[in-house]
């Protein structure tokens, strides 16, 4: 049995009689919800403790090495409308290295065409406003039929005409809407899954309209440059670990690796205890008046006080979804673009991965691709020996170059909880940032911002915890998000 050390005399300032004076916050979890917190509530002065229990900062968008090459666990992209996220770069100095195409454009290869030959289309915007930004693009588009182009068209003015905060949008799943207003299974396949199945880690089907009608009408029918795509162009671990660090640092918040919080306790004075462990006989206590909770639903759930949530068992109805990743090394180049999509094909995004990951500075005639495959419950448990099976020879059908190509290294990196499932309903069940306890607050991209589960919905939560605990702390507080431009 441990015995539990004492609080230090630096972790929280006092009055006069020796009590906390609230001004001290402890945030459990560092990925982009907790840490987008932690500087918040930081920026306005109050002295923050960040816990993470893995040996990083980052949450599920990291990296780690394999030999001398750098691997992020799965391949993250943002678009120009997420505001939030492009707010966090920039507050820790990584906007550059996460530039945003100039303009969308989106390579699309079909394999299903009755050729047999890979058939390359391209999503990409004109300078005009919205919706005509992306006319001439569907116009052209070779993977529908003029009958289907023109559906689209008229889905989209539909789509547009939807509120995304209608309760009632939350009961009803996309494809049946989609049914409703006229597109055809092949339309669904090219196009409304294309971009949903990305960004929602469901196919229609399986997804929300209210989260769906956010996706489509912020992203493709917003701003022209809404949709524009930007990714690291360097490991995720230099922004989401190491800048973040250096952020942190500087902010003064006191970040504790390797260290979870096993339980957190209401004091009788209104503050808060925090008890953590950090390994075999390392138990310490935390003292602070604000707390915020940034882990997954269900690790909430089970620090979350009695009283804190009307119904806390609606987090564990909040199902997750997942995303595995698979990583191809060649002994050549196959891939003359920076990504592109398929159709007619397992295969769903693949990214060179060459230049980030370190490989270009060692061996300038090999090539990485890392292959992006969202919903993928039917894959996420096959071995490694079956999954390369299936998916080499659809790299080699969709890249001609890759038929000759040899094969040096292939991985595979999985997240069976990478996201919260969007399914119809979900909605009711994500809470808000505020708990009924003051001093408590929830924040993680599966909490009510009403984004789906991507790095914008994460800062979003964080941004919304930090804001909902400095106004309830009576200090002026600004959202970011006020000032950001699409």
């Amino acid at each position: 049995m441990t015995e539990r050390t004492t609080t230090r005399p630096d972790r929280l300032r006092t009055d006069q009689a020796g009590r906390p004076d609230g001004a001290a916050a402890v945030v459990i979890g560092g990925g982009l919800a907790g840490v987008t917190a932690a500087l918040e509530l930081a920026a306005a002065g109050l002295r923050v403790t960040l816990l993470e229990g893995r040996p990083r900062l980052g949450g599920l968008a990291f990296s780690f090495r394999r030999g001398e090459l750098t691997v992020d666990n799965g391949q993250h992209v943002y678009l120009r409308c997420c505001t939030a996220y492009r707010w966090f770069l920039d507050r820790i100095g990584g906007t550059h290295l996460a530039p945003l195409q100039d303009r969308l454009d989106v390579p699309v290869l079909d394999v299903g065409h009755p050729s047999g030959r890979p058939r390359l289309g391209r999503l990409r915007r004109a300078a005009l406003p919205v919706p005509l930004h992306l006319a001439a693009s569907l116009a052209t588009y070779p993977h529908l039929s003029l009958a289907e182009r023109a559906a689209v068209g008229r889905a989209a003015m539909a789509l547009r005409g939807l509120d995304p905060d209608d309760p009632a949008l939350d009961g009803v799943d996309f494809g049946t809407w989609l049914r409703r207003h006229g597109q055809s299974p092949r339309t669904v396949e090219a196009l409304w899954d294309l971009v949903g199945v990305a960004t929602l880690n469901a196919t229609a089907d399986h997804s929300s309209l209210a989260l769906a009608a956010t996706v489509f009408k912020t992203g493709l029918l917003s701003d022209p440059g809404a949709a524009d795509i930007g990714w690291a162009h360097v490991p995720l671990g230099e922004l989401h670990d190491r800048l973040v660090r250096a952020a942190l640092d500087a902010a003064g918040v006191r970040v504790a690796l390797r260290t979870r919080a096993t339980r957190i306790a209401r004091r009788p004075d209104g503050g808060w205890h925090v008890d953590t462990e950090s390994g075999p006989g390392k138990d310490d206590r935390l003292e602070a008046g604000t707390v915020v909770l940034a882990v997954p639903q269900r690790e909430t759930h089970a620090l979350l006080p009695e009283g804190a949530l009307d119904d806390p068992d609606r987090l564990l109805g909040i199902d997750t979804a997942p995303i595995l990743n698979l990583h191809v090394v060649y002994d050549r180049k196959v891939l003359r673009q920076p990504f592109f999509t398929a159709l007619g094909s397992p295969v769903q995004w693949v990214f060179d991965r060459t230049d980030s990951s370190g490989l270009a500075a060692r061996d300038k005639a090999a090539q990485y691709l890392a292959v992006s495959q969202s919903a993928a419950r039917d894959d996420i448990d096959r071995p490694v020996a079956e999954l390369r099976e299936r998916y080499l020879p659809e790299l080699a059908r969709l890249l001609p170059a890759a038929r000759t190509a040899r094969v040096k290294d292939f991985f595979v990196t999985r997240e069976r909880t990478a996201t919260f499932a969007p399914t119809p309903g979900v909605g009711r069940l994500r809470p808000d940032a505020p708990t009924n306890t003051p001093g408590l607050y929830l924040a993680g991209a599966w909490t009510a911002t009403g984004w789906p589960a991507t790095m914008e919905g994460a800062v979003r939560s964080g941004l919304a915890a930090a804001g909902a605990a400095l106004s309830e702390l009576g200090m002026l507080h600004r959202s970011p998000l006020r000032e950001a431009a699409v």
